[in-house]
């Protein structure tokens, strides 16, 4: 009988269907828990932070150092995987640290503790690097954006359901239960993939000149930039400053929880949408799509003068996320060898966490600075035409 692995499953003559399809559903579950991990305290992860400073320029830093990780573990993580042939322990790795990193913010007591725990956090998001690579590679290459928005959308159930449910986990057991359900759905992941064999890929030894080529590969880098810009404007808004605002605008924490799972579980629809019509529509017109949508909603948010045009704005943020990030992130490896496959998702992931990095980092500069709802509108300004004018140098895909 043959072993589930990773790398025979994408081989139909090595590994028999029942066999790939169960590999699928582990990597599925494995899926929705690591993200439920990195998400049930979310929602109210800005209102937490205040409570422990109300420097909105020292919350923009707490908020970013998930960013911040992610851009700087991504890129070298792709490598080293590619390098060694092997995946499967630094998924592992990365749901102990997901775990970790939860538990750390749920006993900080003050900014410095956040800052370290969301850090660790952001280092656990950089196996998204790899767990896409992993599931594409059980589908044909030409499937890879319909792959990537499958994924996607496993995962934006588990975060609709973990932020859904974080505002009535605060006033079960106060902020902390939330993170620590959070590292035990994370324990139980890593617990899932543990009995998974993978059959090492034979080692290729890293070229900086391979790499150096693949980096400003245009199909690579450009959908990458446009996913910074996108990620820029969702973690200064959708899971930044928004919390704050609708905050002000009377706000409780259950509130919150299902401003953020609308937004999410618009994403969610996105994400199918994604998946059922971009051989359709065309990858370029999404794209195209979404950077008006969330521009829309931004400047929507920063006129908002109650909760209900804030939810409005949340759910064209969602719907831009949904059918932007999946089509993107397919993109920038649709047109790549397998062997390099990790390296450019690494270099995609590391170059749109950088925007997630900026986006609270900057955001909370501004805010502090002129304003919440000013600063919302410069974001919604120069997303829109950032977001245009790298939208319309795509290369066109082949149909």
């Amino acid at each position: 009988m043959n072993a589930l692995t990773p790398s025979s499953v994408a081989s139909s003559s090595v590994t028999s269907t029942t066999g790939r399809r169960l590999l699928i559903a582990l990597y599925v579950l494995a899926v929705f828990l690591y993200w439920i991990s990195l998400y049930l305290y979310v929602p109210t992860l800005p209102v937490y932070v205040q409570s422990k400073t109300s420097n909105l320029a020292l919350m923009g830093v707490v908020l970013s150092m998930y960013g911040l990780w992610q851009a700087i573990i991504r890129l070298p993580l792709g490598i080293v995987a590619d390098w060694l042939g092997w995946r499967k322990p630094f998924v592992i790795i990365g749901f102990i640290l997901a775990g970790v990193g939860a538990s750390t913010m749920g006993v900080a007591s003050d900014a410095n503790g956040l800052i370290m725990g969301r850090a660790i956090s952001g280092l656990a998001a950089g196996i998204w690097v790899l767990l896409v690579v992993v599931f594409s590679g059980l589908f044909p290459p030409e499937d890879a954006v319909r792959a990537s928005a499958l994924l996607t959308m496993i995962g934006s159930v588990g975060r609709m359901l973990a932020t859904g449910v974080t505002g009535w986990l605060n006033e079960l057991g106060g902020y902390s239960l939330a993170f620590f359900l959070a590292a035990t759905a994370a324990a139980i992941a890593a617990l899932i993939i543990l009995p998974v064999r993978e059959n090492r890929r034979s080692p290729q030894r890293p070229s900086v000149r391979s790499i150096g080529v693949l980096v400003v590969r245009r199909d690579v880098l450009l959908p990458s930039l446009l996913s910074a810009v996108s990620q820029y404007a969702n973690w200064a808004i959708t899971f930044g400053f928004m919390a704050i605002l609708a905050k002000q605008l009377g706000a409780t924490d259950v509130t919150q929880s299902i401003l953020v799972a609308t937004n999410i579980g618009v994403v969610t629809l996105g994400n199918l949408a994604a998946t059922a019509i971009v051989r359709r529509i065309g990858a370029r017109r999404l794209v195209y799509s979404s950077f008006l949508l969330m521009s829309f909603g931004i400047g929507e948010a920063a006129l908002a003068s109650s909760l209900t045009m804030v939810f409005l704005a949340q759910i064209c943020l969602g719907v831009s996320q949904g059918i932007g990030y999946p089509v993107l992130m397919g993109m920038s490896i649709e047109r790549v060898v397998e062997a390099e496959r990790a390296t450019a998702m690494g270099l995609h992931q590391a170059v749109y966490a950088v925007g997630m990095f900026c986006g609270p980092w900057l955001s909370g500069i501004l805010a502090d600075a002129i304003g919440i709802r000013p600063m919302f509108l410069v974001t919604c300004f120069a997303c829109l035409i950032a977001g245009l004018l790298g939208t319309h140098k795509l290369i066109r895909r082949k149909t």
